[in-house]
């Protein structure tokens, strides 16, 4: 199980490759949501996503011999980019299995990145079997998107940041909205803030019809989704929460919050115009929240983590041309 004392770690290895992501703000967002409300801006991360820090995490924790054979991932595309540009800088040879409708722009980038890319339809295959059966064919290490303790760890690092800009920023008292699939970010950012800043309190947030992580906190136990797509917050649908994550969402965040995909357009289209941060839908989901639901929220300020920004230019354009300001 990740802890502190494991989110300090992936810390100290992650200095000098993570960047120190901005913690931003703008008075016509403030004056939306009727209260402050600050952006933590991950899609400024390397390959647009916190996801780097999370592969960089598990990548560099690896024994040489293991990272020489090479390591294993799924994923829609941002932990695909995390992993395969950790595998790089470490000169481990990477796999990324990935669905077929993920985002041209994911799949391309990651290929770029130099990874393996194998191809798989989510409706039909399961991508774990694939995974599995690739990693004990090749001798690779399976780096799991969010159901893992190191991956937990280096996405924790953001919580970490946070405490300490909200800190500089007067902030004490607020609820984190965290886009959520499996929890991986979530319950990292739980964890650092439970030592670090108790006074900011995480919620996560899902696409509507996608909300297994609210239905199962408010259920006291794991809610799986009908479905996993046909969505436009790809970086976020998943089945379930994740065996590790979800006794820590259970025990440290407030009840979980849902968006519609318009909503997280227009949130698209608000950072664009008043921040000006690019945000793919999944990405986008936290700010909308912040935005558009003020009465889930009690708090004077609220913190939105902006997960991503691997978004294709087709749906950005429809975005900014349906809600731009």
């Amino acid at each position: 199980m990740s802890d502190i004392a494991m989110i300090e770690a992936a810390a100290a290895r992650l200095t000098g490759r993570a960047r120190r992501t901005p913690l931003l703000s703008s008075p016509f967002l403030d004056e939306i949501a009727g209260r402050r409300v600050l952006v933590k801006a991950e899609c400024l991360q390397h390959t647009g996503s916190f996801k780097f820090r999370g592969g960089w995490s598990a990548v560099s924790a690896l024994p040489p011999e293991a990272r020489a054979r090479g390591v294993i991932a799924y994923s829609s595309g941002n932990h695909a980019q995390g992993v395969a540009l950790a595998a790089r800088e470490h000169g481990a040879p990477a796999v990324i299995v990935m669905p077929s409708d993920a985002p041209a722009v994911k799949i391309g980038n990651t290929r770029a990145l130099g990874a393996e890319v194998v191809l798989y339809d989510r409706a039909t295959e399961d991508r774990d079997a694939i995974g599995d059966r690739l990693a004990a064919e090749r001798g690779l290490t399976l780096i799991r998107p969010f159901d893992e303790p190191l991956v937990i760890a280096g996405q924790g690092t953001t919580g970490l940041e946070i405490a300490e800009q909200a800190a500089e920023a007067g902030v004490d008292e607020a609820h984190v909205l965290v886009c959520c699939g499996g929890g991986g970010l979530a319950s990292g950012i739980a964890l650092a803030l439970e030592s670090r800043a108790p006074g900011l309190r995480v919620r996560t947030v899902e696409p509507e019809g996608f909300d297994d992580v609210a239905r199962s906190l408010a259920a006291g136990a794991i809610r799986r989704n009908n479905r996993t797509s046909g969505n436009l917050c790809d970086a976020i649908l998943t089945p379930q929460p994740g065996d590790i994550t979800f006794p820590i969402l259970r025990r440290l965040c407030g009840p979980g919050l849902a968006v519609t995909e318009n909503e997280a357009l227009r949130a698209m289209a608000l950072a664009f115009a008043h921040l000006k941060v690019v945000l793919e839908p999944g990405g986008a989901v936290s700010l909308a929240a912040a935005l558009f639901q003020p009465d889930r929220i009690a708090d004077p300020a609220v913190i939105a983590v902006a997960t991503g920004g691997n978004v294709d230019a087709p749906v950005f354009r429809d975005a900014l041309r349906r809600f731009a300001p």
